[in-house]
């Protein structure tokens, strides 16, 4: 595996494609106001893969959130499921979140911010920690914030899949690696194929919402909210369906390879 992948031994096979239930990984539920669910960091035995820290589910109950709070040498994205989270920093940044919209956070050499749920309902979102890029890391902390009409969208089947990070995505990006990221949805009872990583690169896929399935070597393997599938450039063509009455979302995470 290559540097900044930690892993918990035997966990991660050396298959060209493994799929984990949701309850492989950690929730936890620290406060009152607080639930999250760990595929990559925390207690997860994915800890670090290729330099992104970590990729969770967290789910804020309404008039909480995380205080003034520092960072120091992360990228961090925040991509919004349901609800609006309110941002502030110590650059001057701020502004509302929305549901289907991108935040990149780049701390620099230190930035404080505050993330709180001013509404009435639960905000839930996905974060992404990635470790800065060391040649990058004495830029001046910012943020930058994308809607969902600013990111590029493509069909493919009966999927819309949106670029996050890298390729034609307006986002910029200061991590190590430099990898790609989609969000892809399935239509109810549609179908769509999945993008194999490129040279040089391995998946992991994070499961967001709905329900569905996903055909590999023959054989079709259910999927629900939090799986993780793992999968290297050599796997074989990956056919992706939604279940009949619910969508399917997920995220695709491109990283450099991870999997021996």
């Amino acid at each position: 595996m290559v540097p900044y992948t930690v892993v918990q031994p035997q966990f991660v096979q050396t298959a060209s494609f493994q799929h984990f239930k949701a309850d492989a990984f950690p929730v936890i539920h620290p406060v009152h106001w607080l639930h999250s669910h760990f595929a990559v960091g925390g207690y997860s035995p994915l800890q670090r893969l290729s330099g992104m820290l970590t990729a969770h589910m967290t789910s804020i109950a309404p008039r909480n959130g995380f205080t003034w709070h520092p960072h120091r040498g992360v990228e961090i994205f925040t991509w919004v499921l349901e609800g609006t989270l309110h941002h502030e920093d110590s650059t001057g940044g701020r502004g509302d979140i929305r549901a289907g919209e991108l935040q990149r956070m780049f701390s620099g050499a230190y930035i404080e911010h505050q993330e709180l749920n001013h509404s009435d309902d639960a905000v839930r979102v996905i974060q992404i920690w990635y470790m800065a890029d060391l040649k990058r890391r004495t830029l001046a902390p910012h943020y930058q914030q994308l809607s969902r009409e600013q990111l590029p969208m493509r069909t493919v089947g009966d999927a819309n899949v949106f670029s996050l990070i890298g390729d034609d995505s307006p986002m910029e990006r200061h991590m190590i690696g430099q990898p790609r990221l989609t969000a892809t949805s399935v239509n109810a009872g549609g179908a769509t194929s999945l993008d194999l990583p490129r040279d040089g690169e391995d998946l992991f896929l994070y499961v967001t919402d709905g329900a569905g399935s996903v055909a590999c070597d023959g054989e079709n393997i259910s999927l629900a909210q939090y799986d993780v599938i793992l999968a290297r450039e050599d796997a074989d063509a990956l056919a992706v369906r939604a279940a009949a009455a619910e969508s399917l979302h997920y995220l695709s995470f491109y990283l450099p390879r991870f999997l021996n």
